[in-house]
């Protein structure tokens, strides 16, 4: 097996599995549920945890650009964590990765598309690496972050369609949830793990069994929840 970082999905979600309040992308758990009686006087205890998770994070464009970094335009308070950002259509602009680069100790932008405006942006942005690849493959991604980077621990707090990329090819070693008070229905509405289904018995190894490492019950009705992938 080549050797990659320990990888941890930590996530938010509700008592359904939701990681967004519906289907669409102006809605979002961070706009939205702060909002809700019963669920915003908790929500506070998922910020103060993802505070001690691994200093490299992996996340996409879609999510980075969800929660508005291409429109901001404020001073960031500077990060001691690094991104690791997937971006191909791209959903970045370079607005978005300028504010980024203010905002983390470093920014790891892959992408395979060879027009991504990150190739636009000065040598001032001297925090920003380029990843560039003409075909994506996950597993190859973290072999180079471990062997070229040197990250040997990995937060993944993707969405539901990556997350599922990462489960069908068993590139999680831990999964930490902290789930809210909250039930929010709706098919098409994110889930912690989307993607694609299985069909048939024989794709049951698919699958991936966890073991309960720590449950914690948390102030207003909240739990955290983490589990060890089992090989």
């Amino acid at each position: 097996m080549r050797k990659r970082p320990i990888t941890t999905l930590f996530m938010l979600e509700s008592l359904d599995g939701k990681i967004n309040s519906g289907k669409t992308d102006n809605l979002d758990v961070d706009k939205d549920w702060c909002r809700i009686e019963g669920v915003k006087e908790g929500l506070g205890q998922y910020y103060d945890i993802e505070q001690t998770t691994d200093l490299f994070s992996l996340n996409s464009g879609r999510v980075m650009a969800k929660i508005g970094v291409n429109e901001r335009t404020d001073t960031p308070r500077k990060s001691p964590c690094s991104f690791i950002i997937i971006d191909n259509k791209p959903h970045l602009t370079e607005a978005g990765i300028a504010y980024l680069s203010k905002w983390v100790e470093k920014l790891y932008l892959v992408t395979t598309n060879p027009e991504h405006p990150v190739y636009s942006i000065g040598e001032e942005f001297s925090n920003v690496e380029v990843l560039g690849y003409e075909v994506l493959d996950l597993e190859t991604l973290l072999f180079d972050l471990y062997e070229k980077h040197g990250i040997e621990y990995l937060t993944i707090q993707s969405g539901g369609t990556m997350n599922g990329a990462f489960l069908r090819l068993k590139l999680f070693d831990f999964v930490d949830v902290v789930v809210a008070p909250l039930l929010v229905g709706g098919f098409e509405t994110p889930t912690l793990i989307d993607g694609e289904s299985i069909t048939t018995p024989e794709e049951l190894q698919k699958l991936c069994p966890l073991e309960l490492i720590e449950c914690k019950k948390l102030n207003n009705s909240y739990i955290h929840l983490r589990y060890k992938v089992k090989r």
